[in-house]
């Protein structure tokens, strides 16, 4: 089975292709709102390092945000264009649960602009904090792993290997089952939770 994974939610632009449980071909760069202009480019040489043709793809998994409003909607449309034209599987996957990765006592803070941060808090499987937006002084960094924007905090911002992080989660992959119905995941006012 070959999946192609994306991610645009972010900072990031990640492209990956994953066969069986090994990626066969991976993007993972910082490009912060230039994804859109960079995919198609970026996706045409993943499938030629990867010796594959876009025909190949048997599904695709996509994060489906908390992010940018314009970041998120770069994958998803991608993805939904794929799937429905080729009549593929698509999932999606939660973008904070995508950057915890699977990792223990993992915080994940992505700035959400007017002191505030989209959040959540995983230890390995298990969510601790449901992803949600909050005013940054409702958010408590201490004693976690902190992934992502941790400069909120004054240490240094860490982000995993977003392809890595497809395959480490597959298990969290949520299938779509009417593509032309799923929509982005926005948190928009504090204590917006996704459960």
């Amino acid at each position: 089975m070959l999946t192609l994974c994306l991610d645009t939610a972010y900072k990031y632009l990640s492209v990956s292709l994953i066969e069986d449980d090994q990626i066969l071909a991976a993007y993972d760069e910082i490009c912060p709102k230039r994804q859109s202009e960079e995919i198609f480019q970026v996706l045409n040489r993943i499938l030629q390092e990867g010796h594959k043709e876009i025909l190949s793809i048997d599904s695709l998994c996509i994060s489906c945000g908390p992010g940018s409003y314009t970041g998120v909607r770069i994958a998803m449309t991608l993805a939904k264009t794929i799937a429905s034209l080729r009549e593929l599987d698509l999932y999606t996957i939660s973008t904070l649960r995508l950057y915890a990765a699977n990792e223990k006592d993992t915080m994940v803070l992505m700035d959400a602009r007017a002191k505030r941060a989209y959040v959540a808090v995983y230890d390995e499987a298990e969510c601790l904090l449901s992803d949600c937006v909050l005013p940054l002084e409702e958010i408590d960094p201490a004693d976690h792993r902190l992934v992502g924007d941790a400069s909120l905090f004054g240490k240094e911002d860490r982000m995993p290997k977003i392809s890595e992080a497809f395959l480490r989660t597959r298990a969290y992959w949520q299938k779509v089952d009417n593509v032309d119905h799923l929509v982005p995941v926005y948190l928009k006012e504090d204590k917006d939770c996704v459960k």
